[in-house]
């Protein structure tokens, strides 16, 4: 893709839940990717007054609102997690518009940038939503899945049967890595992330050029 006659690389970055994909995005950002959070584009396609929570609360009734009228995502959680229905019916409100959030921050980076662009497009669900196929490539950050049960346990307090719940409702590995053109290990210490992810910033800026 290019822009202004600049070159954009674009690139799908995912990984499960407890992967350390925070992380890895945090150092691409330091390196200088434009990262786009397909967390922070969910949060907003359903903020007070957007039509996004006016569909969900019309499918879901006005119990999954606050007091203030604002999306309560504890009790919407609780729903979804119990019943795949349920979950189905939100990610059909929801995917779309975060996909259409995320096309116009890449376009907005993209006009706004002053050269070649590696953007990334941070997806929990990439492997979920079949959205492979929309990158350039595609980067897994890759744990053991006792890894991930340990860090959901010992650094977000998950109860062992909730951090499995967690898990289970995600891709499985196999179907992550199945997905990959880049995968970043992350099961080593920071300073291995570091190295990792420097190796990985050296690959997109080759295939950049």
């Amino acid at each position: 893709m290019t822009g202004h006659g600049y070159r954009v690389l674009r690139a799908g970055l995912t990984g499960g839940i407890g992967s350390g994909k925070s992380e890895v995005s945090r150092r691409l950002a330091a390196h200088g990717a434009v990262i786009i959070d397909a967390d922070i584009a969910a949060r907003a396609v359903v903020e007070l007054g957007t039509p996004g929570l006016a569909r969900v609360a019309e499918a879901f009734g006005a119990d999954v609102l606050g007091p203030d009228g604002a999306l309560d995502r504890d009790r919407l959680g609780a729903i979804v997690f119990r019943d795949p229905a349920s979950r189905a019916t939100l990610n059909a409100i929801v995917h779309p518009l975060v996909a259409e959030w995320m096309r116009a921050a890449e376009q907005a980076a993209v006009a706004a940038g002053r050269g070649d662009l590696i953007v990334v497009h941070d997806v929990p669900l990439l492997a979920e939503n079949r959205r492979a196929r929309g990158f350039d490539l595609v980067i897994v950050v890759d744990v053991p899945p006792e890894l991930q049960l340990e860090r959901l346990v010992g650094q977000r307090g998950m109860t062992p049967d909730q951090a499995q719940a967690r898990i289970a409702a995600q891709a499985s590995r196999e179907q992550r890595l199945a997905v990959a053109d880049l995968v970043i290990d992350n099961s080593g210490s920071l300073q291995d992330l570091d190295r990792r992810v420097a190796e990985v910033w050296t690959e997109l800026t080759r295939r950049l050029s």
